[in-house]
């Protein structure tokens, strides 16, 4: 069983149980539903509080090392909410 690190609360859990941010080689952000896109990843809880944790956070700023725009957070609030 293959795992990551929730960037938000920093736990160990299989990657099925994690959502995943890609910043790709062209420097679009997206939500990866599968885990293949090419790019850096990052990974949050789908479940509990790390997500709004995460996005009041602004992680994924942290993350990247860089100011992602507010629709990406959007994107991962609603990918979440329909996990």
């Amino acid at each position: 069983m293959v795992e990551r690190m929730c960037h938000v609360c920093r736990t160990m859990r299989p990657k099925s149980a994690l959502i995943r941010v890609v910043r790709t080689p062209d420097g679009a952000f997206c939500v990866d539903a599968v885990g293949k896109i090419d790019g850096r990843g990052c990974y949050v809880c789908r479940e509990g509080d790390c997500v709004a944790k995460g996005v009041k956070s602004r992680y994924l700023n942290r993350a990247f090392k860089c100011v992602v725009e507010q629709e990406v957070y959007q994107e991962v609030v609603r990918y979440a909410g329909e996990q």
